[in-house]
């Protein structure tokens, strides 16, 4: 009989004699080779006999697949402690499965997951919030020596990218702020009408919309939206570059990573947010004085009302806030950038995280401001 030659393809063929279930092995068995070609339906039977006379190479793509039909057999005769039959197989081959076949099959510990007790659970949730918090506190001391850095001129960055994040920060965040601030100031001033106009007060409306914008809504407001915008892009452009190892590239070549994206990003948004709440104050007025002139109160009556009613202290109080609002807004969206993993989908999260955590920062944070100024009473 002729040998079989490299071109013959691996083939598997399922055959019953007078009830006896025969496997017919021919061809050259490679993982490298073409895909094998499986006649027949396997039953749920282990093989009687083989026929391996047309049977050339083989490598371990072979053995694989005998297996895969040996091993649920013998699952299914453990009781009757009847191994399943190699006849016909070549020597080599044989004494491989035989080999393969002694080797006990760990009962299901990877096909069942295993239970973590409540305990465990609530271990693995308290190390989490603690490694959190911890890593905030690490980062935080990083911010902190990196305007140490910069404030001797030891820090090092780009200019360029400096003024680009600056402008991304203001100047290209003004439609936005200004749509939401407007209708803001729209909204308060017709909700506030509703109920001054019953006492005959709706000049008043001008008082109601001017604190609430500068002492409250307009920070908060833009922050949010800043939040949302900016803190959520500071996310997701430094997670990327942690995915594609350009952050390893900086180590590399001696630069800080922390003073080269971290740094300027904060600069920008602690420089910005102020400007930007001082914008979202004016427009919000001016959003209430177009609900005051719907309803009959003059424009110049409304501003003098405005301007009466508010002081210094009040103006401040919410510029106050805008700047640990931008430095929080920096900080979890450069964080989360930071500890973003190197996938697609890890820098969604991070960035989905970064939004998240600014917001609820910034609304704990601005609870807290007034619960202080209602205590001492500004």
């Amino acid at each position: 009989m002729m040998p079989p030659t490299d071109s013959m393809q691996a083939s598997a063929r399922w055959t019953n004699d007078g009830g006896a279930v025969v496997l017919e092995l021919s061809g050259q068995w490679g993982m490298e080779g073409p895909e094998v070609e499986i006649q027949g339906e396997a039953p749920d039977t282990p093989p009687t006999r083989y026929v391996t006379d047309a049977l050339g190479r083989f490598d371990s793509t072979l053995p694989s697949y005998l297996f895969s039909r040996l091993r649920p057999a013998e699952k299914g005769d453990a009781d009757s402690k009847e191994k399943p039959s190699l006849d016909g197989l070549p020597k080599n081959l044989r004494g491989l499965m035989e080999l393969a076949l002694e080797v006990p099959e760990e009962s299901g510990t990877a096909a069942q997951p295993v239970k973590s007790s409540e305990i465990r659970n609530l271990g693995k949730r308290t190390q989490n919030v603690v490694d959190s918090i911890l890593s905030v506190e690490n980062f935080t001391g990083q911010t902190i020596f990196s305007l140490g850095r910069f404030f001797t001129g030891k820090a090092r960055f780009r200019t360029g990218d400096f003024w680009e994040i600056v402008q991304d920060c203001g100047a290209k965040a003004l439609p936005i702020v200004s749509l939401i601030s407007f209708l803001i100031g729209m909204i308060l001033a017709f909700v506030g009408n509703v109920q001054l106009a019953n006492f005959g007060a709706s000049l008043y409306v001008a008082d109601l919309v001017v604190i609430a914008m500068v002492r409250e809504m307009g920070v908060v407001m833009t922050a949010i939206i800043m939040s949302g915008r900016t803190g959520a892009a500071f996310a997701a452009h430094i997670g990327s570059m942690k995915a594609n190892e350009e952050i390893d590239a900086l180590h590399t070549f001696g630069f800080d990573p922390f003073d080269f994206l971290v740094l300027p990003r904060l600069l920008a948004m602690i420089f910005m947010l102020p400007l930007l709440t001082v914008y979202a104050n004016v427009v919000g007025v001016l959003g209430g004085m177009l609900v005051g002139a719907m309803v009959g109160i003059p424009p110049i009556l409304y501003w003098n009302e405005t301007l009466s009613s508010v002081d210094v202290t009040n103006i401040s109080l919410g510029v106050l806030k805008s700047f640990l609002f931008g430095a929080v807004i920096a900080i979890s969206g450069c964080l989360q950038g930071l500890h973003s993993g190197k996938s697609a989908s890890a820098v969604g999260a991070a960035t989905t995280r970064a939004v998240v955590i600014s917001i609820t920062v910034i609304i704990v944070m601005d609870s807290a401001f007034a619960a202080i100024f209602t205590v001492l009473d500004i």
